[in-house]
C-alpha cells in the first residue's frame, strides 16, 4: 500500500513537471513577461528612481540645514585656558558644543531652476522608459508572428509530404505492374527527398525563431519554450484611410520618443538658466549657538570649581548674520559655462527636429510597406490559386499517362512554393498593419 502511494505521488509529480514544460505562451503573455522581466527596463526604472531622488535633493537644497558639533580635548603642559584665554602650565580637560544653521536666501534663482530641472528629468526618464516598453512590445509581436509563420510553413510542408508519399506508393505500384517507367518512380522519390529537406529547414526556422523570441523574453530554457497554436487572420487595413501626414500629426502628440526629445530640450534650457544664475550675487544667512566647559573654571569669589551643567549656560552664546558674495571675475568660468549650456540647447533642439524627421520617415515607410505587402499578399493568393488549378490539371494528365513524373513534380513544387509565399506574405502583412496602427496610437492587439 505504501509503495502504491509513493508510485501515485511520483506519477503526479511527473505529470506536474510535464505540464509545466508543455506551457504554451500566448502573445499577450509574451508581451507582459517581456515588459516585466527585461533587464534594460529594470535599469531604466532605476534611472527613474534616481531622478526622483534628485528632485528630493533639489528640495532639500532650498531648506535650512542644521548641524551639531561636539568637541572634547585634554591638554598637558603649557596650554591655553579656554575660559581665561591665558597660558597656564597644567592639565586641562575642556569641551565645546556648537549648533549651527545656514540657509541660502538668494543665489540667482539657481535653487528654483534646479528643482524644476529635477522635476523635468523625472518626467523625461518616464518617457524614455515608456518608449522602451513600446519598442519591446513591437519587437515581441514581430518575433511571435515569425514563429507562427514558420510553424504554418512547416504544417504545409508536412501536408505536402503526406500527399507525395501517397503518390510515391501509387507510382511504385504502377512501376511494378509495368504501367509506368521506373524513371517516374525515381522522380517522385527525388521530390519526396526535396520535401524532406524542406521539412528539416522549416523545423530549423521554427527552432531559431523560437530561440529569438525566448531571448527577447530573456528565457534560457529554449527546449521547453513554445507558443500557443493561435491563428490570426488578416485585420482590416482601415488605417490606410488616414494619410501619412495625418498619422504623423497624431504621432507627435503621444509618441514617447518625441516627448523624451522635447523633455531634453527643456532640460537643456533649465541648465542654461542655472548657468546664468551664477552671474548674480549670492545671499545667505547663518545662526550659531555655542557653549564650552573646562575643568579649570572656578568661581571668582569662592574659588570652587564650577560644575559641568552650570558652565554650559554660563559660557553659552549666540551669533547670527548674513553673507553676501558678489561675483566679479572668475576666470571666465561663468561665461564659458553659459556658452556651453547654449550649445547644449541648440544641440537638443536639433536632435528634436531630427527625431521628428526620423519619425516622419518611419511612418511614410510603414505606410508604403502596408500598401506593398497588401499587394504582395493578394498576388500570392492569386498565384496559389492558379498553381493549384494547374496542379490539379497536371495530376489528371499524370494519372492517365499524358505527363511525365518530372513535369508533374515541377507542378507540385510550384504549389509548395506558392503556399509558403502566401503564409510569409500573410504574416508580413499583419505585422506591417500593426506597425502603422502603432504609430497611430492603437494598441498592438492581434485578433
Amino acid at each position: 500500500m505504501r509503495i502504491l502511494k509513493l508510485a501515485t505521488l511520483l506519477l503526479l509529480c511527473c505529470t506536474a513537471v510535464a505540464s509545466a514544460q508543455q506551457k504554451r505562451w500566448t502573445l499577450e503573455e509574451c508581451v507582459t513577461y517581456a515588459v516585466e522581466n527585461n533587464l534594460t527596463i529594470a535599469q531604466y526604472e532605476l534611472d527613474l528612481e534616481n531622478a526622483r531622488i534628485d528632485k528630493s535633493d533639489a528640495i532639500g537644497d532650498m531648506l535650512p540645514n542644521l548641524n551639531v558639533q561636539t568637541r572634547t580635548s585634554g591638554n598637558t603642559g603649557l596650554v591655553l585656558d579656554p575660559t581665561t584665554n591665558n597660558l597656564v602650565s597644567a592639565t586641562i580637560f575642556s569641551a565645546s558644543n556648537d549648533l549651527t544653521s545656514t540657509v541660502t536666501l538668494f543665489d540667482g534663482l539657481r535653487n528654483v531652476h534646479r528643482l524644476n530641472r529635477a522635476r523635468l528629468n523625472a518626467i523625461a526618464n518616464q518617457y524614455r522608459l515608456d518608449d522602451l516598453v513600446d519598442d519591446i512590445r513591437l519587437n515581441v509581436a514581430n518575433a511571435y508572428l515569425r514563429v507562427l509563420s514558420n510553424k504554418e510553413s512547416l504544417k504545409v510542408f508536412r501536408a505536402q509530404y503526406a500527399v507525395t508519399e501517397q503518390d510515391l506508393k501509387r507510382t511504385a505500384e504502377l512501376v511494378e505492374s509495368g504501367v509506368s517507367p521506373r524513371g517516374d518512380l525515381l522522380e517522385i522519390e527525388a521530390t519526396a527527398a526535396n520535401q524532406e529537406q524542406q521539412i528539416v529547414n522549416a523545423q530549423n526556422m521554427v527552432l531559431i525563431s523560437r530561440i529569438n523570441l525566448a531571448q527577447l523574453l530573456q528565457i534560457t530554457d529554449y527546449e521547453n519554450f513554445d507558443i500557443a497554436d493561435e491563428s490570426f487572420e488578416v485585420p482590416p487595413a482601415d488605417i490606410l484611410d488616414n494619410s501619412p501626414k495625418t498619422i504623423f500629426a497624431k504621432a507627435l502628440t503621444f509618441r514617447n520618443d518625441i516627448r523624451f526629445s522635447m523633455s531634453n530640450v527643456e532640460l537643456a534650457r533649465k541648465d542654461l538658466e542655472i548657468a546664468k544664475g551664477a552671474r548674480y550675487p549670492t545671499l545667505g544667512a547663518f545662526f550659531n549657538y555655542n557653549t564650552r566647559y573646562s575643568d579649570q573654571t572656578r568661581d571668582p569669589i569662592t574659588g570652587q570649581k564650577i560644575g559641568f551643567k552650570d558652565q554650559l549656560w554660563i559660557n553659552d552664546g549666540i551669533s547670527y548674520g548674513a553673507q553676501l558674495n558678489i561675483p566679479i571675475f572668475n576666470g571666465w568660468s561663468t561665461r564659458n559655462g553659459i556658452r556651453r549650456s547654449e550649445i547644449d540647447v541648440a544641440r537638443a533642439e536639433m536632435q528634436l527636429e531630427q527625431d521628428k524627421l526620423d519619425l516622419e520617415n518611419n511612418i511614410n515607410q510603414a505606410y508604403v510597406d502596408v500598401r506593398n505587402t497588401a499587394k504582395t499578399y493578394e498576388a500570392a493568393q492569386k498565384t496559389l490559386e492558379a498553381r493549384r488549378l494547374a496542379y490539379e490539371y497536371s495530376r489528371e494528365r499524370y494519372d492517365v499517362g499524358l505527363m511525365n513524373a518530372f513535369d508533374y513534380s515541377q507542378a507540385q513544387a510550384r504549389v509548395d512554393n506558392a503556399e509558403a509565399e502566401v503564409i510569409r506574405a500573410k504574416y508580413e502583412y499583419i505585422f506591417r498593419i500593426k506597425v502603422l496602427e502603432f504609430y497611430f496610437g492603437l494598441p498592438i492587439v492581434l485578433n
